[in-house]
């Protein structure tokens, strides 16, 4: 059985996508959208208000498709933290109007390949917290997409030795830092807390970037042999008046 290799695991992650129904969104008399509006901002910006607190941290992304109409993506240090999260999303009024169409659970998570310490010493790095524990980047866009390691008859990326899976992984992060500061990352981990084995976030202020660097990862070993990938979500930040704005121009006045 060849070598498991530890990971370091931080702040839990929930991907809540919802879509309005917007039918019944518009027949809404305008007072009772702006309540539902308006109680959702406040909401939003009790998030915010923990995040600054140091209580996890969380955002609301308009989704651009048909596959949902807004992301609440919260990070916390617990899976009851996160459970409370979005029970105070369902106990809006807002909620009556928007069904949960996908979701993601999952857990920041880096792997100590080549790390050059224990699991014990790295987590104590403030380097390393911070990484295990991150605010979402307050940038324009965020694409999401869960993805697992090939485990076919001919390539079987679990039956690789560990120094194997360093050595492609080695060129797989060389791509990824040629767009630092351009693209912002975080992995989590999912094997036996969701479908997928990975849930990727990127964030940038460019949405082309996101088509570059999939493009060029996907002519590495790592993507072309054992990468299997599920739905893209594109996704623009929302803050707490641009979200009451969005709402309301789904309802426009008669």
């Amino acid at each position: 059985m060849p070598e498991v290799p530890e990971t370091l695991d931080g702040a839990f992650v929930l991907h809540d996508f919802r879509v309005l129904d917007r039918a019944a969104w518009q027949e809404l008399p305008s007072t009772s959208r702006q309540a539902a509006a308006d109680e959702l901002r406040v909401l939003y910006e009790e998030l915010l208000g923990a995040e600054e607190q140091g209580r996890g941290s969380s955002g609301v992304y308009r989704v651009v498709g048909h596959k949902a109409d807004l992301l609440f993506l919260s990070l916390r240090d617990s899976v009851e933290e996160l459970a409370e999260v979005e029970a105070a999303l369902d106990r809006t009024r807002f909620a009556a109007w928007a069904r949960r169409t996908y979701s993601y659970l999952s857990v920041v998570e880096l792997s100590t390949h080549g790390s050059g310490g224990s699991a014990k010493e790295l987590r104590e790095r403030p380097e390393i917290r911070e990484r295990l524990y991150p605010r979402l980047p307050r940038t324009r866009y965020l694409s999401f997409y869960p993805m697992s390691k090939r485990r076919g008859e001919a390539h079987n990326w679990y039956l690789l030795t560990q120094e194997e899976r360093r050595d492609l992984m080695r060129s797989h992060g060389a791509i990824g830092r040629k767009y630092q500061g351009v693209v912002r990352q975080i992995i989590s981990g999912s094997m036996g807390l969701d479908d997928w084995e990975w849930g990727v976030d990127l964030f940038s202020d460019d949405a082309l970037a996101f088509k570059k660097i999939v493009y060029e990862m996907r002519f590495d070993e790592v993507s072309a042999r054992y990468g299997l990938f599920g739905p893209f979500f594109t996704c623009v930040r929302l803050e707490p008046s641009t979200l009451a704005a969005y709402l309301h121009s789904l309802a426009p006045e008669r």
